[in-house]
């Protein structure tokens, strides 16, 4: 009777420690429930804190957020080259399809610095990577969406993984700044 006791004991003790454990592993995390913010394997590469994270970037408008991320840095001085820098602060609600350095970096050198001396050029292919208006992640399926520029730039994809224009990948998607939603694109867009 004793070992009897002993097992039925020994029995609930074990269902106490392994039901809540099975329980916790069933349950979703609590922070499932929050589908929306940043996504993508680009989103690593973002600093973990200060001004340049993502928690710091949503304090600011577009274009001086962009200034506190280093991947950022190139088409910070497109930007500052083609006398956006007011324009896209000032804007309200634009979402803004952002090229990485990575993606500044796919133009040849002599290319880049020619469009970077052309203020035309460069504000036309610029504007072309402002949307009026917001897209987020729940967007980007099967998207279209007129440009500050007047083009168009489409979106597809599914999960995590989304494309602009068949070309570019988004590697960080759904970077809230206070006026703006931003997406990190792996190329630079061309306007059609």
């Amino acid at each position: 009777m004793n070992t009897s006791h002993l097992m039925r004991r020994v029995a609930a003790l074990a269902a106490a420690v392994v039901l809540p454990v099975s329980l916790g592993v069933l349950a979703p995390p609590a922070f499932a429930e929050d589908a929306d913010g940043p996504f993508g394997p680009g989103c690593a590469a973002v600093p973990a804190e200060g001004e340049g994270s993502l928690d710091g970037m949503a304090d600011d408008p577009v274009a001086t957020a962009a200034s506190h991320n280093p991947e950022l840095s190139t088409l910070v001085t497109a930007v500052k080259q083609a006398g956006l820098v007011d324009t896209l602060n000032n804007a309200q609600g634009i979402t803004v399809f952002a090229p990485t350095n990575d993606a500044f970096a796919k133009i040849p050198k002599a290319d880049l610095d020619k469009v970077l001396a052309d203020k035309a050029t460069l504000t036309k292919i610029l504007t072309y990577h402002v949307v009026d208006g917001k897209v987020d992640k729940a967007a980007l399926p099967d998207g279209s969406f007129e440009t500050l520029q007047g083009g168009t730039v489409t979106t597809d994809g599914s999960g995590e993984s989304f494309e602009v224009n068949d070309t570019a990948k988004i590697v960080c998607g759904d970077v809230p700044t206070s006026n703006a939603t931003v997406h990190l694109i792996d190329t630079v867009l061309m306007p059609k």
